[in-house]
């Protein structure tokens, strides 16, 4: 910024600054009503430096004017100055009050924004415990389905276990009974022949029942 050489230069300065101030505050007037970012921008930094710097020089051309008074300036130049130092302080205070309420709308901001991420991040976490909790009792429910299942086959297996049993042993009285018939009366012999293959496939097949029988409960217990 140039030194103006006379008093009328040095106000014909601070008038361009006062203007151009005027200017700048209203634009940082309506960026601080609107504003309501957590974040600072661009434009922010550059409205407030740009302000800084014009008061600033603002506050250097009233000290020369303050120079200049004080070297034997007249009333009405010791009133013009005071004129221009209170504009000065006008400006200053307002500057200093609107970049307080935009710090704190943006620190207001900032909190909420945190809030807000804390709540997601402990609704994420509630709704990773519920699915888990489902998904274990979902589990468990299905290892009883198949626990009753289980124990269903092994009842059936049991019980047709015990008939064959009874039925072996029904068998075992009938075939005395049939060999001493068969001792008696040669012809029986060819019915008894019979009826002991018979004996022997139920053997076979009791067996394979028996084994199947024991399968399952050893599959069973394993799976408990």
């Amino acid at each position: 910024m140039e030194v103006p050489s006379s008093w009328d230069a040095l106000r014909k300065q601070a008038r361009k600054l006062e203007a151009q101030l005027d200017e700048q505050m209203n634009s940082y007037r309506k960026f601080v009503s609107a504003k309501g970012s957590a974040k600072s921008d661009a434009a922010d930094n550059d409205l407030e430096s740009g302000i800084d710097r014009l008061l600033k020089q603002l506050q250097q051309v009233n000290l020369q004017m303050q120079a200049w008074v004080s070297s034997g300036g007249s009333e009405m130049v010791s009133h013009t100055l005071t004129r221009h130092q209170e504009i000065l302080q006008d400006i200053t205070q307002e500057f200093y009050r609107l970049r307080s309420s935009l710090r704190a709308k943006q620190e207001h901001a900032s909190l909420l924004e945190d809030f807000r991420e804390f709540d997601r991040t402990r609704v994420d976490l509630e709704a990773g415990v519920d699915s888990e909790e489902n998904a274990l009792l979902k589990e468990h429910a299905s290892v009883s389905r198949s626990t009753g299942q289980m124990d269903t086959v092994i009842s059936q297996a049991q019980a047709t276990l015990g008939a064959l049993v009874l039925q072996r042993s029904t068998f075992g009285g009938i075939n005395s009974k049939l060999s001493n018939i068969g001792s008696r009366l040669p012809s029986v012999n060819h019915i008894l022949s019979a009826i002991k293959r018979k004996k022997s496939m139920d053997t076979i097949i009791l067996s394979l029942v028996a084994s199947v029988c024991t399968f399952l409960i050893f599959i069973y217990w394993l799976t408990k």
